[in-house]
């Protein structure tokens, strides 16, 4: 009887070891095109003003793919010089960042301003500036103030 078992045993081991393993092939990793580059297509001419109590701030710019942002930036402010001149700047997420050269009293100037874009209108920026480089700009433009009164509203750009 003890033969019989341990025959039996060693068949058993033998077709356990024996056993065919059955492997499957690899998966195919079919490989697929390139996405594309995501392009921004450029917004065209924008334009925006605020006109309060006689004060009247006017402003029209293009937004290129790239978010460079250049235009026309004007503020006739009662009681103040008009003065117009050329924005030239970039788009940073909602806000846009751009130096403002203009002429007033005959003098050429170049100041940093600061747009938040919100609902459709464009909100200025103000805060504590300094004076370097014949620029004035912000010192800390995380602290800037964004006032409702400072509001421009989005306005049909003259042909």
């Amino acid at each position: 009887m003890k033969k019989v078992s341990a025959i039996t045993i060693m068949i058993l081991t033998l077709f356990i070891s024996c056993k065919k393993e059955t492997t499957l092939p690899p998966p195919q990793i079919e490989p697929s095109a390139p996405k594309e580059a995501e392009l921004v297509e450029p917004a065209g001419d924008q334009c925006y003003a605020s006109r309060l109590n006689g004060n009247i701030v006017a402003l029209s710019f293009n937004v290129n793919s790239h978010q460079e942002v250049n235009g026309k930036l004007s503020y006739n402010l009662t009681g103040k010089d008009k003065n117009e001149g050329t924005l030239i700047g970039n788009m940073k997420g909602d806000t846009l960042i751009a130096d403002y050269t203009f002429m007033s009293e005959g003098v050429s100037s170049v100041r940093e301003v600061v747009f938040l874009q919100k609902d459709g209108t464009l909100i200025e920026g103000y805060g504590d500036v300094v004076d370097a480089n014949d620029k004035v700009s912000f010192k800390d433009k995380t602290k800037l103030k964004f006032d409702a009164k400072n509001t421009l509203t989005k306005v049909d750009c003259p042909q």
